[in-house]
């Protein structure tokens, strides 16, 4: 029990990418939650914002349930993280705030921490998914809610809902480019190009994240490869010592048997 606890301790201390990605959208969900509760919205804005906080509501209770699975002591991890569920439900804004909590809890962890670019460094494919995730949802939420805000009231605009400014910046950012909708403000404008841009970035690095997954060897691979030629070297040696034993017995059998027949031979004379 207590040796259980104490690898269930050592694995919640352990600053991780995702955790650092988690933290930021939890402070970008309790400043929604700001502008939910406090900001004069118009209905298309308080909608999307609605959307937005649904999404991240789904991304914190998918990792909530995803290390629940991996914990060793799941009780342990419900102990420590029921306040992560409750903060994950949608639709609850009372609740919403308890978001705090981790955003505390990842802000402990990086005190505790040396450094926080080496972990990071040390655990590149892990870091590199939570930095795309975090991008995405980020720069899909801010340009949804920009091009809302700078195109209602545009002359001639015709992203004037919260699905369509969701449409529009998910097709932006694929640089998929149907054209059903589409900026007519110079700001709106801005605004696609830097979305392009960005997805053009994005799909850059999920192609050599991709390479690298599938092309380069896998570090546990090149542990196990490593560790199968020592073993065949080590039985090599081994057989070889084990010949020449064989070999230096075989010997000294023939030169006690050559020393037994001199004996004889002088026994004779």
């Amino acid at each position: 029990m207590f040796k259980a606890k104490r690898s269930s301790t050592k694995i919640f201390n352990t600053l991780e990418p995702i955790e650092l990605a988690m933290m930021i959208l939890s402070f970008f969900s309790v400043a929604i939650v700001l502008a939910l509760t406090f900001g004069k919205l118009d209905k298309e804005t308080y909608r999307l914002l609605l959307y937005i906080d649904g999404a991240i509501c789904v991304i914190f209770l998918s990792r909530f349930f995803w290390g629940l699975y991996k914990a060793r002591n799941k009780a342990y991890y419900l102990r420590h993280h029921w306040i992560d569920f409750l903060a994950s439900i949608p639709a609850i804004e009372a609740l919403r705030i308890a978001r705090v909590f981790q955003i505390l809890r990842v802000i402990r962890l990086i005190r505790m921490s040396r450094s926080i670019i080496w972990p990071l460094l040390k655990q590149k494919k892990q870091t590199t998914l939570a930095s795309l995730l975090l991008a995405t949802v980020l720069i899909l939420a801010n340009a949804s809610v920009l091009i809302l805000l700078v195109e209602s009231g545009a002359e001639g605009a015709n992203i004037l809902t919260a699905e369509q400014a969701i449409w529009w910046a998910l097709v932006t950012i694929s640089t998929v480019g149907y054209g059903d909708f589409y900026p007519v403000s110079t700001l709106g404008h801005v605004i696609g190009g830097i979305v392009i841009i960005s997805g053009v970035s994005f799909f850059g690095v999920i192609s050599g994240y991709m390479a690298s997954v599938f092309v380069a060897p896998d570090e546990q691979e090149r542990k196990e490869s490593q560790q199968e030629l020592i073993r065949t070297e080590v039985e090599l040696v081994l057989s070889r010592m084990e010949a020449n034993q064989h070999q230096m017995e075989k010997n000294q059998i023939e030169m006690l048997h050559e020393i037994s027949q001199l004996r004889d031979e002088l026994a004779k004379k």
